[in-house]
């Protein structure tokens, strides 16, 4: 699991790995941005890392092991994560617009309060994922394993799970509407949703 490191400025923000205050104090982002960007090139493994509250465009994060990473608040626009392994990671809050997810190995997760527009987890493992409270638009879940998974309290909203395991997920409370379901199995899952 990630360690907390307060903001040395007092924001109570997380300070940024590599630094010692958070990402708003940064004097130069783009400078800060370049330096995640090129450590996550360097590295296939990375472990306890924080980001929290960056913004990044175009990031090639494919084929990665992410362990106990902080992504709280980030901001990912057209990023490519298809093929890594992330577990026990945050990334609450956070917004994922035309993001690729696919292939991933992705468990014990938390997604709870994001975004999520326009993006792919087709052909993941998504096992015990935390989507409380998330807005999930234009996204396709299809030929995944999303056993045990929770959508408690989401807007769905022209989603695909087509050929899913839906064992013991939970939809309770969400909101949805032009959800596919086509070829899975429905019956194991938990539906107490609302039509948009």
């Amino acid at each position: 699991m990630f360690t907390i490191s307060p903001c040395a400025a007092g924001c109570g923000r997380p300070a940024i790995s590599g630094s010692n205050i958070c990402f708003v104090h940064q004097a130069s982002q783009t400078q800060e941005v370049d330096r995640i960007v090129a450590h996550i090139a360097e590295n296939r493994k990375i472990t306890d890392f924080c980001i929290s509250g960056m913004n990044f465009n175009d990031l090639d994060s494919s084929c990665r092991n992410y362990f106990g990473c902080n992504f709280r608040e980030a901001k990912f626009a057209r990023c490519k994560f298809s093929g890594s392994l992330i577990r026990m990671s945050f990334f609450d809050f956070a917004e994922f617009s035309d993001c690729d997810f696919s292939n991933c190995d992705i468990q014990f997760v938390s997604f709870a309060g994001s975004r999520i527009i326009d993006c792919n987890f087709e052909g993941c493992e998504l096992v015990h994922i935390n989507f409380l409270g998330t807005y999930i638009k234009n996204t396709s879940f299809s030929n995944s394993n999303l056993y045990n998974s929770r959508y408690i309290n989401t807007d769905l909203i022209d989603l695909n799970f087509v050929n899913c395991n839906l064992k013991q997920v939970n939809f309770s409370q969400s909101r949805q509407s032009n959800l596919v379901f086509k070829s899975s199995n429905t019956a194991e899952a938990i539906f107490e949703m609302e039509e948009l």
